[in-house]
């Protein structure tokens, strides 16, 4: 659990970190070196998205 304060605030966080990393770090054995650079520039775009939507 490290430093969280509860069993809930570890899952809220770790459930949150888990679809970020998803998205940012593609499974690269998978993928061209061209796909993969294609892949996470779209992940940059969807998170500056997402930002966007936050500061609005």
């Amino acid at each position: 659990m490290g430093r969280f304060r509860s069993p809930g605030q570890a899952q809220r966080f770790l459930s949150v970190h888990d679809q970020t990393a998803a998205l940012f770090r593609p499974k690269r054995h998978r993928l061209s070196a061209r796909s993969y650079r294609h892949a996470r520039a779209d992940a940059f775009e969807i998170w500056a998205e997402y930002a966007r939507e936050l500061i609005a």
